[in-house]
């Protein structure tokens, strides 16, 4: 059920991104970060654990799921930290999904080849 769950909610997330591509003018680096300031604000108040309890990892993948990881590093460090918590949290927080991303590009380049436009 769990998985059921996971694919549903990461699915709503997704279907939702394509009808804002399709019904809208918003360019697709707009939609994104929509979604990443969205889970921001849902991680700041809470909302977005309780998502992530119900939906796991139909819920941390998307992009709001990055945005809340943001926020509740943040939250995190400032708490540890203080006011310096707010430059240091979202970094530590986001660093190894950042690298992870990063070295995956890194290595689909080594096997093609960029075509002009």
């Amino acid at each position: 059920m769990k998985f059921l769950w996971a694919f549903l909610v990461g699915g709503a997330l997704c279907v939702i991104g394509q009808i804002l591509i399709d019904k809208t003018r918003l360019t697709p680096a707009r939609i994104l970060v929509g979604y990443v300031v969205s889970g921001v604000a849902l991680g700041a108040f809470g909302v977005y654990d309780k998502l992530i309890g119900f939906a796991g990892s139909g819920a941390r993948v998307p992009l709001a799921g990055f945005g809340n990881l943001l926020a509740v590093g943040t939250k995190q460090a400032v708490e540890e930290q203080g006011l310096l918590g707010v430059l240091s949290g979202p970094l530590t927080a986001g660093a190894a999904g950042i690298m992870a991303a990063m070295l995956a590009a890194l290595i689909v380049s080594f096997f093609t080849k960029p075509k002009p436009k």
